[in-house]
């Protein structure tokens, strides 16, 4: 046996047993309790196989019996049929006898055949007026029975005569017959038509208390029955005893075609319920929470079939039986048709699913049969509708949020700003963003008016979905265009094009403030709660207290998910103002034009930009966002004047006064962003590090080593790269092939490297190319 493949589930392994060899001393014992447990089991299973087989030798003995007793019968039939032959041959002269008998027989008939068809013409028409009649009182048919009884002899006379002409096999005298009984089938089809509407009026008529006609109805759908099922066996029995059947005359008298009453009056149970059914499914589709009422005929029609119908049928019908069996499968049916419809709304589909329990309740107050309600219903708590519900739901909020998603993307990348719009605070914002919210209120409504949590939790991940999908979206979004204006400004020397700038960064704006008021509180949100807190807050009461705190995670990171989408849109709006606005005056810095003032670079020039933009732009950006602006101004230009040293011709000569142009230039910087006393304390602690910058610049340079040992230790994630452009800047390094340029850096290199197990929090360095 293949230890691998052994269940374990059961009990512990030989593996789990013995895993040291201090365990061996138990294989005794365990050797003598597998025994034990052995015996047990093969007594077990000898006790079973001796059952089972004690139950076949049973049934095999039974199917034994059956055949020996159908033996038998077949050769008492045999008997009686030689006892006849031979009861023949012990009367003198029976064939004689036999003769003059069979023909006083034949002469008898053929007068009682004789004087129905005289009569026939006169008993049609007695039962064509008793029909007339009972058609001017449709409600009670008083003559139904008398006409029944009147046509079943009509039918048992033509039945015979057209018999007894086809063994004549005279077609033409057969062909005169069914003239003269041509009127029956008129006949039979206004019967069975007033038949037919006595059946599909049977609940009115128990209602209105019409029992006589009922009854009336099921005496004749009973001897219909009747009927039929002596055909069936005498068809069965000439199927059965071909060989003996053609002695026996019962077996060749009148018709043998079934006339299928009983089947018509189940069918006519079903077209009423149908009936009825259609109108219910008319109130449901125009109002789903009428389904309870449209249906109270049903529950109305089986009280009244269990109360009134069932005294007056036969019992053996079991015509309550009958009726639930009936009605329940075209229930069914009607319902699992409207479940799979591929256009059904949420509302119907939530409509069926909470049917199903008050309708199994209300059958069970009923008294009806469990086994008369197969196949249960859709719908229920536990049932696959309701997963198909909560897709239907989710489906709906997919596709919103895909087309919502596909319009905003094309607007954003059109720079369509008709669909940015300013809120009651003049904020810019994208229309969109309340319809999207609005969306998901609505769809959560939907969700929780079926009060199964599996739906409402379902569909509330399924939002969380989308909204981490859309944020990615806008993500990928804003770092792709930057990406397209970082690239051009890189390849070309030409200034990039300014067109639609403005509208991205109006969008940039937009989708930061649409970040903002989507998660921030009321305090911070002029009284307003955000967006996603009054989501949750939906959303609190409607789920479990174990998806409640599984909720709680998925909105703390989709908040973190919006302030880092705000945080980066802010960041990009700066970087292309860089990218656009001071490409050329970066350029400049630290060359001759800045030491002679002359050309763009000059700090006051991107000051007054910074004035511009947040004059622009302050009115419409969230206070929130304010701070961050200017915050971001300040650090993307510190970058970028700290980066200027890889400018072309950039250089700090030795007898030149950059220090006091430095001096000058953060002096401006600062005389601006004093201005925001709330960030102005950040902003001098970043800008210190231009101080530094500037020491490495001034130092001798055989102490360049131990000054940058102490810049690198407030300033650890330094690029090696960007120290090797400044000191490039200085004019007292040689960086030939035979200079003391090399030896310098390998020093800092080896600085760099002591310091990088001592890393903390990243500082402005990190930034600087």
């Amino acid at each position: 046996m293949n230890d691998g493949a052994t269940d374990t589930s059961s009990g512990p392994t030989l593996r789990e047993l013995l895993r040291n060899p201090d365990d061996l001393h138990k294989i005794a014992s365990l050797k003598s309790d597998f025994t034990r447990k052995k015996a047990t089991i093969d007594a077990s299973l000898k006790v079973g196989l001796a059952e089972q087989l004690q139950l076949t030798q049973a049934g095999m003995a039974s199917l034994s019996d059956g055949q020996e007793t159908m033996a038998e019968i077949k050769a008492e039939m045999m008997k009686i049929d030689r006892l006849c032959a031979d009861a023949r041959e012990l009367i003198r002269n029976f064939p004689e006898i036999n003769a003059v008998a069979q023909a006083h027989r034949n002469f008898q008939a053929v007068e009682a055949m004789q004087r129905n068809i005289e009569d026939f013409d006169t008993r049609l028409e007695g039962v064509m007026q008793l029909l007339n009649e009972d058609e001017d009182d449709p409600d009670t048919q008083p003559h139904l029975l008398e006409i029944h009884h009147a046509i079943t002899r009509l039918r048992e006379i033509r039945d015979d005569a057209l018999m007894q002409v086809q063994k004549t096999q005279d077609e033409s005298l057969e062909d005169t017959l069914k003239g003269v009984f041509g009127g029956l089938s008129a006949a039979i089809e206004k019967f069975d038509e007033h038949v037919g509407a006595a059946c599909m009026g049977l609940i009115p008529h128990v209602m209105s208390d019409k029992h006589s006609l009922v009854v009336r109805l099921a005496i004749i759908i009973e001897e219909e029955e009747k009927f039929d099922q002596r055909m069936l066996e005498l068809q069965e029995a000439q199927k059965e005893f071909k060989d003996i059947g053609g002695k026996f005359t019962a077996l060749e008298e009148g018709a043998h075609e079934l006339r299928g009453y009983k089947d018509k009056f189940l069918e006519a149970i079903k077209l009423y319920a149908e009936g009825q059914i259609q109108d219910a499914d008319e109130a449901l589709m125009n109002d789903p929470d009428r389904l309870e009422k449209s249906l109270r005929w049903y529950f109305n029609d089986l009280n009244t079939v269990k109360k009134g119908m069932v005294p007056l049928m036969p019992k053996k019908w079991r015509i309550f039986h009958t009726y639930t069996q009936i009605y329940h499968k075209l229930l069914h049916e009607w319902l699992t048709n409207r479940a799979s419809d591929k256009d059904i709304t949420p509302p119907h589909m939530l409509a069926i699913i909470h049917w199903k329990d008050k309708y199994y309740e209300k059958m069970h107050r009923l008294g009806a049969d469990p086994k008369d309600l197969d196949p249960p219903l859709p719908g229920g708590r536990d049932s696959d509708l309701v997963r198909e519900y909560r897709q239907l739901i989710v489906e709906k909020v997919e596709q919103w949020m895909n087309q919502l998603n596909a319009n905003d993307r094309a607007a954003f990348l059109a720079r369509d700003e008709s669909t940015l719009t300013p809120d009651q605070h003049s904020r810019i914002r994208t229309k969109t963003l309340g319809d999207m919210w609005r969306m998901l209120r609505e769809q959560l409504t939907v969700a929780s008016t079926a009060k199964i949590l599996e739906i409402t939790e379902g569909v509330i991940d399924a939002m969380f979905r989308a909204l981490k999908t859309r944020q990615d979206m806008w993500t990928d979004l804003v770092n792709s265009e930057l990406a397209k204006y970082i690239q051009a400004q890189s390849s070309s020397s030409e200034p990039p094009q300014l067109e639609g700038i403005q509208a991205l960064q109006d969008w940039l704006i937009a989708l930061a403030n649409d970040q903002i008021v989507s998660i921030a509180d009321a305090d911070a949100n002029y009284g307003q709660l955000g967006y996603l807190p009054a989501f949750q807050g939906a959303f609190a009461e409607l789920v479990s207290p174990e998806y409640q705190h599984l909720a709680e995670d998925k909105v703390e990171t989709l908040k973190e998910g919006m302030t880092d989408l705000g945080f980066r849109c802010i960041t990009v709006f700066v970087r292309l103002i860089f990218a656009i606005d001071f490409r050329s005056i970066m350029a400049d810095f630290f060359t001759p034009n800045w030491y002679a003032g002359k050309g763009g670079a000059s700090m006051g020039a991107i000051i007054s930009t910074f004035e511009d933009y947040l004059g622009d732009y302050s009115n419409v950006l969230h206070p929130l966002l304010a701070e961050l602006l200017v915050i971001e101004l300040s650090k993307k230009l510190l970058v970028a004047y700290l980066g200027a040293v890889r400018n072309k011709h950039a250089k700090f000569p030795r007898t030149a006064p950059y220090n006091e142009r430095v001096k000058a230039d953060v002096g401006a910087a600062f005389k601006f962003f004093e201005r925001f006393p709330d960030v102005y304390p950040d902003v001098k602690e970043d800008w210190k590090v231009v101080s530094t910058v500037i020491n490495l610049v001034e130092v001798d340079k055989h102490v360049i080593q131990a000054e940058f040992r102490g810049f690198v230790s407030q300033y650890w994630d330094v690029k090696v790269g960007w120290v090797e452009s400044l000191l490039r800047c200085r004019d007292d390094i040689d960086w030939g092939p035979l200079g003391d340029g090399k030896s310098f850096m390998k020093g800092i290199r080896a600085v760099v490297a002591e310091n990088r197990e001592g890393r903390g929090p990243e500082t402005i360095m990190a930034d600087v190319g």
